[in-house]
């Protein structure tokens, strides 16, 4: 309990002691004692996360392909986020990790579209210009140990290049024929390089879609956080498209098979 009455409620006047029961200039400061709660707050750890997101190069551009769940740790919470989203008009970016941080991501590049618009110089930001903002933005976050939890791959088509690039929260960068996110980059990677790494100036867009469809079945089989709902994206010298949600083919006779622990019963 508070007994001092220059502290209650009211009469209050800051420049005069209604009671005279106190000096004002050492009347006590009744704020909080938690200096925890008072500092400043980081993000610890990714809260509702999004998992792989795969992409390659193809003859007429770029595919990009991310399943739709985001999960609030082992729980499958969201089962309709759209994680590829389009940048101006040569340009996606497909996020893994944290979604609240994606969709800030998501804010500022907006404004950034906008801001390059308004300006009416004759130039448009292509993917190129794109990922390097993203990379400082990342590594600028990092360095403030307040990092954005996200690893982002940066897909798109201008003046008839293909352009494809990686960066994540400590604001590392590189770039690769074929990328791929989260447990992506162990169990879909090694079949991206397997059917594209050397032929990306020969797949048509139908062989491209089959190999993307190979890899999301696997991450689904394998991978607990991801379902078989997911999207594709393209860019192309027609723009960017984006895919209506696709559902997977699965088939699941293969466990009959798996034997576990224990003692077995057949």
């Amino acid at each position: 309990m508070d007994h001092f009455p220059t502290n209650w409620g009211r009469p209050r006047n800051d420049a005069y002691d209604a009671y005279g029961t106190f000096p004002l200039p050492h009347r006590p400061n009744n704020d909080t004692k938690d200096a925890f709660a008072s500092g400043v707050q980081r993000t610890q750890q990714p809260i509702v996360t999004g998992t792989s997101v795969l992409a390659l190069k193809y003859k007429d551009g770029i595919m990009m392909a991310a399943d739709n769940l985001a999960s609030y740790g082992s729980l499958a919470r969201f089962k309709d986020v759209q994680r590829l989203h389009p940048v101006g008009k040569y340009t996606v970016i497909g996020a893994g990790g944290d979604i609240s941080d994606f969709q800030y991501i998501q804010k500022f590049l907006e404004e950034l579209i906008i801001e390059e618009f308004t300006s009416q110089d004759g130039h448009d930001l292509g993917p190129a210009e794109i990922h390097e903002y993203l990379s400082q933005v990342m590594y600028a976050r990092r360095s403030k140990l307040n990092p954005l939890w996200n690893s982002l791959l940066v897909g798109g088509f201008k003046d008839g290049k293909s352009f494809l690039a990686y960066v994540d929260l400590l604001g590392t960068t590189y770039s690769a024929s074929t990328l791929a996110t989260g447990f992506g980059a162990y169990l879909a990677q090694p079949i991206l390089r397997k059917e594209v790494e050397g032929k990306e100036t020969e797949l048509t867009e139908d062989e491209a879609i089959r190999i993307m469809e190979t890899c999301i079945r696997v991450l689904y089989y394998r991978d607990a956080r991801s379902i078989d709902k997911y999207q594709l994206a393209t860019i192309t010298a027609d723009g960017v498209k984006i895919s209506d949600s696709r559902h997977i083919s699965t088939s699941w006779s293969f466990a009959e098979g798996i034997r576990g622990y224990g003692a077995q019963t057949q």
